[in-house]
């Protein structure tokens, strides 16, 4: 009994026959397909020289240079790596970096590595070397002239020239009540009130006289020098007298132009200045020339009366002395704001 699952003997027959059949019905056309493949070849070939050599390979140049496609993918593929190198760079690293520094400068053995190096021959003889250079001379000369330290400089001697002429002012303020109330606790005179006196006393007034002095001093003995040196050129000042004379003489005006100069001006002398007091006259303005002239010859007489011209400052309500008296005048504090 025949199986059912496999075909009969004559379905194989046909089945077999069919193949054949249709592999030599396609033979012709495979043959065809061998013959015609060298031919599309070439002629492809053909037609790819064809195009190359015709006008189109220039026209693709001419636009890729105008619309810059190489420039701009250039651009992308740098900042496409860019971002991933930063991408691949862990974010710690700075950290990282930064606590190993500052655990190698807390080490004990990097300090003491330091500390040798520094105190080594070597360092020594580079500083000394470095120091000798004309290099390093014609730096240090640039950096000494430069404006910037000359204006260091200027500043820090004005600053403490201001120091210096602030602490000589406070202990003159002080000086001023200290001594007029105990010569008033001994008179027993005191002030009726403890309010400030705006008036100055012996204590300022003589600071700023004694600084004028020395201005005074100084001027005329430079003053002097040029005119000795002058005069040298021509064998000197003869007689002595007459030098003598001479030398009284320009004493005298220099006093008179500095004092009755200053206070007919600016109502203050330079020494006034630095103490912070002007004298003033009954109208409050500076004294005019002839009451500076009467208040430099009280002065003078205070001076010659060994000093007692300066007594009455020490009792009078306003703190005048001889010289106040005899010109109508009192000195005052001045502060910064309303100096002339």
């Amino acid at each position: 009994m025949p199986d059912p699952k496999q075909p009969a003997s004559g379905d194989r027959d046909d089945g077999g026959l069919t193949a054949r059949i249709g592999r030599l019905a396609l033979r012709p056309m495979r043959a065809v397909a061998q013959a015609g493949r060298g031919a599309l070849t070439d002629e492809a070939e053909r037609a790819l020289d064809g195009v190359m050599s015709g006008p189109l390979p220039e026209a693709v140049g001419r636009s890729l240079v105008e619309h810059r496609v190489v420039e701009r993918f250039a651009t992308e593929v740098l900042e496409a790596r860019s971002a991933e190198a930063a991408a691949s760079t862990p974010s710690g690293d700075g950290e990282r970096v930064e606590q190993l520094v500052r655990e190698a400068l807390e080490n004990p053995e990097f300090e003491r590595m330091l500390v040798d190096a520094i105190h080594s021959r070597l360092t020594t003889e580079l500083a000394d070397e470095i120091t000798h250079s004309p290099a390093f001379k014609r730096v240090l000369t640039n950096v000494m002239t430069s404006p910037e330290v000359r204006r260091a400089f200027e500043q820090q001697t004005a600053g403490l020239g201001a120091d210096v002429a602030a602490v000589s002012r406070k202990h003159a303020h002080r000086a001023d009540d200290s001594i007029e109330n105990k010569v008033r606790g001994w008179l027993r005179r005191p002030r009726a009130d403890d309010s400030p006196v705006p008036f100055a006393g012996v204590g300022t007034r003589g600071t700023a006289l004694a600084t004028d002095a020395i201005i005074v001093a100084f001027l005329f003995v430079v003053g002097g020098a040029l005119i000795s040196l002058v005069a040298s050129l021509f064998g000197g000042l003869r007689p002595t007298w007459l030098a003598g004379l001479l030398a009284a003489v320009g004493w005298a005006l220099a006093v008179v132009a500095y004092f009755v100069g200053f206070w007919s001006t600016v109502g203050q002398t330079p020494g006034m200045n630095l103490m912070r007091v002007c004298v003033v006259s009954a109208s409050g303005e500076a004294p005019s020339g002839w009451r500076s002239l009467l208040r430099l010859v009280g002065l003078a007489l205070s001076v010659i009366l060994f000093f007692t011209g300066f007594l009455p400052a020490l009792v009078d309500a306003r703190r005048r002395d001889l010289a106040d008296f005899m010109a109508g005048t009192t000195v005052v504090y001045v502060s910064d704001e309303v100096q002339p």
